[in-house]
């Protein structure tokens, strides 16, 4: 038997997760990168030792996506957009977080709706990560080596997916509009 539950938060809920945010990245202000994602990830090892609702184990899967996200050297991760990461990795970081992770069952509900938050925050950056590890295990897979060995770069997944973009703007060209087939009406090519 299965139960859905929501969890409705109003302004002054979020105002106090803003604020433990605000506490945990002021904590977290004078710590490396590194440090920061390798507090964030102590969560994860911490979790297994404990039984966890699944739904809670969804949310802190997309915790280690946001923590690789950072640590991926392949991608290179832009530094404006590897300080937004890190700024929601820092509450992740801080051991003193709403709930205390100890209490049995909701220890980690903060940390799951935390993670939410900074998900729906950061999804642009997230989808990107995504496409590009899809991208680097398809050219893995299709070269028959280990994706860790293979030395993808970002440039490498963006243009890839310029040429993809391009290609399509061709075959929906050739394919052409109606039955008749696409042309040209103000310009000629010769």
């Amino acid at each position: 038997m299965s139960l859905d539950i929501t969890i409705e938060l109003a302004d002054e809920d979020l105002d106090h997760f803003i604020e433990a945010m605000r506490r945990a990245q002021a904590k977290a202000a004078d710590m490396a990168p590194e440090a920061i994602a390798a507090a964030a990830s102590r969560l994860l090892v911490d979790v297994p030792k404990v039984k966890v609702p699944a739904f809670i184990r969804d949310r802190l899967e997309k915790l280690d996506t946001m923590i690789q996200l950072v640590k991926d050297e392949g991608y290179g991760l832009p530094d404006e957009d590897r300080q937004r990461v890190l700024s929601c990795l820092a509450y992740f970081a801080d051991p003193q977080d709403i709930i205390p992770d100890s209490v049995p069952v909701i220890g980690f509900l903060d940390d799951a709706i935390m993670i939410e938050l900074c998900v729906r925050e950061l999804r642009p950056e997230i989808d990107a990560y995504s496409d590009f590890v899809l991208y680097r295990n398809q050219e893995a897979a299709r070269r028959g080596v280990d994706p860790a060995s293979l030395r993808t770069q970002r440039v490498d997944w963006l243009e890839t997916r310029r040429q993809e973009a391009h290609e399509g703007m061709r075959r929906r060209r050739r394919e052409g509009y109606g039955s008749g087939g696409w042309q040209p009406t103000l310009f000629r090519m010769r």
